[in-house]
Parts: C-alpha cells; sequence; structure tokens
C-alpha cells in the first residue's frame, strides 16, 4: 500500500492500493483464469475488455511501486466499486489481487516508483486496518481476509454507485 499525497483533489493523504485509469495501450494475456475473465464482462461497457483490464493492472502496478509481476503470474479479479456521484472524482474500479511470490526481482525494492504513492510498504492486514484508509479500502481489506482464510467467494462483489440509488450486488 502507499500514501496519496496531503495535495490530492482525491481522497488526499490516504492510504490505498496502486491503481489507476485505462490507457488505451493496455493490454495482456495469460493473466485470467476463464472465470475472472467471464465476471470481468458482466454489468459492464461491452467494449471494456478483461485484457486490457489486466494490462492495466500491471502497468499501475509498475508505475506506482516499482514493483513488475512475472509473465505467469495469475491475477483474481475479487471486488468492484464505483464512486458515488458527487465525488470530486469517479471511478469504476476493479481491485486484482497476486500472489507476492510472482513480483520479479526484489520485491521490497520500490525505488523505479513514480510519485504518486509514498509510504510504500508491505504490511499485514491487521496493521493495514489502523491506517487512514478510504472505507471502500477496508471493505476489499476485509474480503481479501476472508479470502486468505479460505472462505468461498460467491460472486466478486460490486458496491454499484452508477445510479441514484447505491446497490450491492455479486458478479456471478
Amino acid at each position: 500500500m502507499g500514501q496519496r499525497g496531503a495535495q490530492a483533489v482525491f481522497m488526499p493523504s490516504k492510504y490505498v492500493f496502486p491503481g489507476g485509469a485505462l490507457d488505451t495501450g493496455d493490454y495482456t494475456e495469460g493473466h485470467l483464469s476463464a472465470l475472472c475473465h467471464h465476471r470481468l464482462t458482466l454489468n459492464t461497457d461491452p467494449d471494456l475488455s478483461p485484457a486490457a483490464l489486466a494490462g492495466c493492472t500491471l502497468r499501475e502496478l509498475d508505475e506506482e511501486t516499482g514493483l513488475r509481476l512475472g509473465p505467469t503470474a495469475p491475477l483474481k479479479f475479487m471486488f468492484r466499486a464505483i464512486t458515488p456521484p458527487g465525488s470530486p472524482r469517479r471511478f469504476d474500479a476493479r481491485f486484482f489481487l497476486s500472489d507476492a511470490a510472482f513480483v520479479t526481482g526484489n520485491p521490497q525494492d520500490f525505488s523505479a516508483a513514480e510519485d504518486e504513492l509514498s509510504h510504500l510498504h508491505w504490511i499485514t492486514l491487521r496493521k493495514a486496518r489502523h491506517l487512514d484508509l478510504p472505507f471502500i479500502t477496508e471493505v476489499v481489506l476485509a474480503e481479501v481476509a476472508a479470502l486468505l482464510e479460505g472462505h468461498d467467494q460467491p460472486g466478486v462483489p460490486f458496491f454499484d454507485n452508477s445510479g441514484p440509488v447505491p446497490c450491492f450486488r455479486r458478479l456471478v
């Protein structure tokens, strides 16, 4: 996790996961299971490619942390959230997990990171809960904890604030 700058327009000083907007060139193959690929196509723009979302994930990880995942690193699509209307920045975020064992090079070396996030570090789930986190990050961390404890995930949780009434559902 890393901390956003105190002057950031959106979520200043909050600890967040690396991530960002999809770029035109984002695309990668081989990181998604058939089930994750399928779930990434649900309730979304049909022109939005799961391979582009995976490519964006890998690029943002590299840019914001300096870390890269190997070519066979599986990504698990495990959460989706759309920010509520009225937020200074709107996003439709997909959250992915991958085993840190797939990091190439030294997983403690953040020297190649760009300056969007500071205080980059690996942290236990328990300690992360004591950081200044956005609400949605707390919810995602609870889902990660459940997955790591071996609980089933009956579909990908989706906090949908795209309409006038917030909705929670699961993408199955």
